[in-house]
């Protein structure tokens, strides 16, 4: 089951950054008026393995730090978006339909 911690600050993506040198970080963008969004969201949910606690980015009131992930980890927003931080920088990143818990799981494994 998902543990998602909040991401809500620019300040703590600087820090999600920083964490990743030590060890694998997620990110979730998510609309909260999306249906695609939240399907994307129910996927995960449903069918999460890893031992990793996602961060979940409400992008509706906190859209300047997803302009903070695209400039930083020069990753294009996409909603609903999914990104592996591996060593400061973004090693995968998919969004919509494409969003796959065993995806994750498979590219966690490659690292």
């Amino acid at each position: 089951m998902i543990q998602w911690k909040n991401l809500d600050s620019e300040q703590q993506l600087e820090s999600i950054i920083e964490d990743s040198h030590n060890a694998p970080q997620i990110i979730f963008k998510h609309s909260t008026t999306c249906p695609i969004s939240g399907m994307a969201k129910r996927r995960l949910e449903g069918n999460w393995s890893s031992e990793i606690n996602p961060y979940y980015l409400d992008l509706l009131a906190y859209r300047s730090v997803s302009n903070a992930i695209e400039t930083q980890l020069a990753v294009t927003h996409q909603s609903p978006q999914v990104i592996i931080l591996h060593k400061g920088k973004a090693i995968y990143d998919e969004s919509h339909l494409d969003i796959s818990s065993s995806e994750l799981e498979n590219s966690l494994q490659q690292i």
